[in-house]
């Protein structure tokens, strides 16, 4: 059987979201551990995105019309990019920009799009909670 934690972030937001909406753990990158946000500075948001599979900066700006991927709904949602700790974001792909681990470049973990300006998505799914 799982540990509480870890079958926790899957299915009971409870102890990642609280009473106000706002993530009570810090969000970290899976891979290296980077801090991306603080507590309490991202809402928790339900919206459908598609993000391509995780994988190093380089391999996110392929354009050759064939994107393996996942379409995620649960999100932290933050409306100044200065409220991130460690987020870098990749070059445009159309309209959109990925969010990634600024410190790994692994990604995507979130995303932008260039049409609203203070609109930043990062999936729950793409980070872990310390």
């Amino acid at each position: 059987m799982e540990s509480d934690q870890q079958s926790s972030e899957g299915s009971d937001r409870s102890e990642l979201v609280s009473e106000d909406g706002k993530n009570i753990k810090s969000v970290i990158c899976q891979c290296c551990e980077s801090k991306v946000l603080c507590p309490g500075s991202a809402v928790l948001a339900e919206k459908e995105l598609f993000l391509p599979l995780m994988k190093k900066k380089s391999g996110l700006n392929n354009t050759d019309g064939s994107v393996d991927g996942d379409t995620l709904t649960a999100h932290w949602f933050v409306d100044d990019m200065f409220t991130f700790e460690n987020v870098g974001f990749t070059n445009n792909v159309g309209r959109i920009k990925y969010l990634i681990c600024a410190d790994c470049e692994i990604g995507p973990i979130g995303w932008h799009c260039l049409d609203d300006k203070k609109s930043f998505y990062i999936a729950l799914e793409r980070v872990k909670h310390v």
